[in-house]
Parts: C-alpha cells; sequence; structure tokens
C-alpha cells in the first residue's frame, strides 16, 4: 500500500490514477508528511522518452474547495509563464487541470528540484524576499481573484471550534490572549492598503533553495486576495524566527524585508501596518495550529505543529518596544 497523509490508496489504483496523464507508466509513489492540509506524494514515472521523470500528486482534503482549483493552478500556470520559480500544473489526456477520486480532487503538479531549508541564512531570507514582490508584481495581471478563507472572520471561527477547554489544553492562557487579540484586531485592521494575489503561506517549506538562491516557491493552496503587505507580514513572521518563537533574528529581518523592497517598495503606510499585519498573521497560524492540534485524526502520518510557537511571535509583535522593527530593518 502507499500511504499518504489522510488518504491511502493501492499501488494499482496509484497507477491507474497516473496513466490519466502523458507521463509514462508509474514507478513509484512515497507519501510525503509534511503536508497538513492536503495529502501529497512525490511520484516518478518512466517519463515519455527522455528518462525518468518525477511529480507530486496532491489530494485536497478538508480545507481546500474543489471550486477554489481553477484560481490555484491557474495561477500556477500563470505565474511559471511570468518567470517565477512556481511549478506548472501537468493537464491530463483531457487537457483538464485536475481529476476527482472517489470524490477528492487531485492534481499532478510539476517537481521542482531544491531543498528546503530550517536555518535559513540572511542571503536566502533575501531571495525569498525578492521573490515573493516578484511573485506580487507578476500576479498583477492574473485575471482571477479568491476571497481570503483564512481571514479574521475565519480565525473566530476555529478558535471557536477548539472551545475553551481546548485552548486551555494547549496552554492555560491562550484562550485569553485570543479573545483579547481578536478585539484589538477587529478595531484596528487596515482597510486602505494595496491588495492584490498573495500566496499567504510562505514559510520555509513551502521554498526550495539552491544554495542562496529560490529555485521554488511551492504549495500555492491558500493564495488569495488580500493585503500584499499582509504577505509580507506573513513571509516575516515565518522566516525571523526559531521554529519554537523563542528566538527573533534580526539579521533575517533585515535581510527579507531589504529583499522584498528592491523589486516592490514598499508605501510608508504600508510600513507603518506592517506591526499589525504581522499580529495578523501570529493570530491565523495560532487559530489553525490550535484547530489541528485538537482535531487531527490520531492515524494521519502528519507532524501536528506547536501553536504556541506563533503564540510567542504574537507576543513579540505585540509588544511596543518592538513596532519599529520593520522600518528600522530597512
Amino acid at each position: 500500500m502507499i500511504v499518504a497523509v489522510y488518504t491511502t490508496i493501492g499501488a494499482e489504483e496509484m497507477a491507474r490514477i497516473v496513466s490519466a496523464f502523458d507521463v509514462g507508466a508509474l514507478v513509484s509513489a512515497k507519501g510525503i508528511a509534511e503536508g497538513v492540509s492536503n495529502s501529497n506524494w512525490l511520484i516518478e514515472t518512466e517519463g515519455t522518452g527522455n528518462g525518468p521523470l518525477r511529480f507530486i500528486l496532491t489530494m485536497y482534503e478538508s480545507r481546500v474547495d474543489a471550486a477554489d482549483l481553477p484560481f490555484f493552478l491557474g495561477l500556477l500556470d500563470h505565474l511559471a509563464a511570468k518567470g517565477c520559480p512556481v511549478p506548472r500544473t501537468i493537464h491530463d489526456r483531457d487537457n483538464r487541470a485536475f481529476g476527482l477520486h472517489e470524490g477528492k480532487a487531485l492534481a499532478l503538479i510539476e517537481f521542482l528540484p531544491g531543498v528546503s531549508v530550517s536555518d535559513p541564512t540572511p542571503q536566502q531570507a533575501k531571495a525569498v524576499g525578492a521573490a515573493l514582490a516578484k511573485v506580487h508584481l507578476a500576479a498583477e495581471s492574473y485575471q482571477a481573484s479568491r476571497a481570503n478563507g483564512m481571514d479574521l472572520e475565519a480565525w473566530k471561527g476555529l478558535f471557536g471550534d477548539c472551545g475553551r477547554e481546548g485552548l486551555a489544553s494547549i496552554h492555560p492562557a491562550l484562550g485569553q490572549t485570543i479573545a483579547d487579540e481578536l478585539v484589538y484586531l477587529e478595531a484596528n485592521w487596515p482597510a486602505d492598503l494595496p491588495r492584490g494575489v498573495i500566496h499567504a503561506d510562505l514559510f520555509p517549506d513551502n521554498v526550495l533553495l539552491r544554495g542562496d538562491e529560490v529555485s521554488g516557491l511551492i504549495d500555492f493552496y491558500f493564495a488569495c486576495t488580500d493585503i500584499i503587505a499582509y504577505d509580507v507580514a506573513v513571509t516575516h513572521a515565518a522566516w525571523c524566527f526559531s521554529t519554537d518563537g523563542q528566538r527573533f533574528d534580526p539579521a533575517l529581518s533585515r535581510a527579507l524585508l531589504a529583499g522584498y523592497q528592491a523589486v516592490r517598495p514598499l508605501s510608508s503606510e504600508e510600513l507603518a501596518a506592517l506591526p499589525i499585519l504581522a499580529r495578523g498573521a501570529a493570530m491565523r497560524f495560532i487559530a489553525t495550529r490550535a484547530y489541528d492540534w485538537l482535531h487531527t485524526p490520531g492515524d494521519a502520518l502528519v507532524t501536528r505543529k506547536d501553536p504556541m510557537a506563533f503564540a510567542r511571535r504574537l507576543a513579540f509583535y505585540a509588544e511596543p518596544g518592538n513596532a519599529g522593527l520593520f522600518a528600522d530593518g530597512l
């Protein structure tokens, strides 16, 4: 049997799925445990005459609506055509970008070389900032749009599904911290900043690097139309702290922001809003991590991620003495 994160597919059935694409016969399929929202396999096929080929097969689970797939997959092809380092979608023999398996949508995506880093250098962070800015500029001509399904209202819903007792089981003070922060963010969230298509989830494991160069930006399945500077804040929260959120790295912060600014300079209004946008970014990942911490099936091949790692980031961003770090880092 071939095991993925949430869904199990037998070898014969996997071969049948892959045969719908003009990529050669299936050689191997390996479940990828890093995914949280989808089931993913690393696929190798015989290819079609130039040697073996590798792909990522994704089955979309609870957080991805199949109705959104034309937006996500079309965005990949649009950005790839604009020269951004993103994977192309592989259309099947009927030119469809995705299909269905037992009621769940699935797609085959180009495999890109490179590795994800857990301890990035400033040069790598600078390259990531520049790559993110290039995506924002390239996406300006993408005609489709999608509302952010992980906005403040969604955070409220996820926290409500966790319940006070569930949040207290993660940390006794977490429920009150969340309640207070939701009130603050709802009252202060910026309304008039530039908007566009954003990645919204650019963690180190969604970036492939070859040395100091970005070779791939992947996992666009939270991409949406929202405040562009919010994407900068999400990426800052994801890249500029130790994994557990205990340590902030000012060198990574400066490099990431400098890389972004060199390609798409932030306006004074965007810079001024980054502290609150970063607090929102921290809350977004507390919400999804807390929900997953309490609701991930026990037999799922997935590593749950600690919500407190982002509660610590939230505390850092909310500290008045840190409000100037974005401007100071430039």
